[in-house]
């Protein structure tokens, strides 16, 4: 195969609808490139950013779990996100031709939710990995008051309230929530298909909180159905999964994604 391409690295990988999303767009746009899913263990990662570095047809890749932490070590970080949200989940080649991560999470997370007011207000974020790194950045920019954080490593999340300079605090994942949230997102992989389902009790939170689950894979977890039961408006990881597709796609082919066929895309992906 002779063409640009770029990929989603991971384990586990196969559930991803990176490829769907990203082989949708270049089709539309009538782009001769492939986007494609990529298993890559934890030991394995250096040797594959080697291989990948050296191949003139790579243009990128999406990173998920577990490697968004560990990829700082391997690629150049010229928006610092190290000192920052201290996770990457892209990696592209810049016009020297140098690999550089980025964080696109950040953009995908908020846009769904830009326009809840935030500032001043409480919210609930269950997780302290590197999807958590990324929603706290985007709290901490948003103004947000103070964030109880559900964690089954007190240390690490206490560590990243501190890092993002958000009060709050840190509480067992079986601890019951506080009454008042305006938000509660879950950063985890608890609920993904093959994972471990996520136990948690919505009935203390009052009418008015946004649930917002960024597992995609059931495309209606538990949680969203559990939150709707409950007469709460949620969100599903579709929606972060999109919009930071959209980013990730203009750093790996330089063409902006399509904008008039979200809706067949979005049918696409819940078949």
């Amino acid at each position: 195969m002779n063409r640009p391409y770029a990929e989603v690295i991971g384990d586990p990988i196969a559930h991803s609808k990176s490829p769907l999303i990203h082989n949708f767009w270049a089709q539309k746009l009538g782009l001769d490139v492939d986007y494609r899913a990529t298993l890559v263990t934890t030991t394995g990662l250096g040797d594959y950013i080697a291989a990948r570095r050296s191949d003139p047809l790579w243009r990128g890749c999406n990173v998920t779990k577990p490697h968004k932490v560990a990829m700082l070590d391997h690629v150049e970080d010229p928006g610092n996100i190290r000192g920052s949200i201290g996770a990457m989940n892209t990696v592209a080649r810049n016009e020297s031709g140098l690999l550089f991560g980025t964080n696109t999470d950040v953009g995908g997370f908020y846009l769904p939710i830009a326009d809840i007011a935030l500032e001043g207000a409480s919210a609930i974020v269950i997780g302290a990995g590197g999807a958590a790194r990324a929603v706290l950045f985007a709290l901490a920019r948003s103004g947000i008051g103070d964030v109880t954080l559900l964690s089954r490593n007190p240390l690490a999340g206490a560590g990243l309230l501190a890092h993002f300079g958000i009060k709050g605090s840190v509480k067992p994942m079986t601890a019951a929530l506080p009454t008042t949230a305006a938000l509660l997102v879950n950063t985890t992989p608890l609920g993904m298909t093959g994972h471990d389902p996520l136990l948690i009790d919505l009935d203390p939170l009052d009418g008015d909180t946004l649930v917002y689950d960024l597992v995609y894979a059931p495309l209606e977890t538990k949680l969203v159905k559990a939150a709707q039961a409950r007469g709460l408006d949620a969100i599903g990881g579709l929606e972060m999964l999109i919009g930071q597709a959209r980013i990730a796609f203009e750093l790996f082919f330089d063409a902006e994604p399509p904008q008039d066929c979200d809706d067949e895309l979005r049918a696409l992906l819940t078949q």
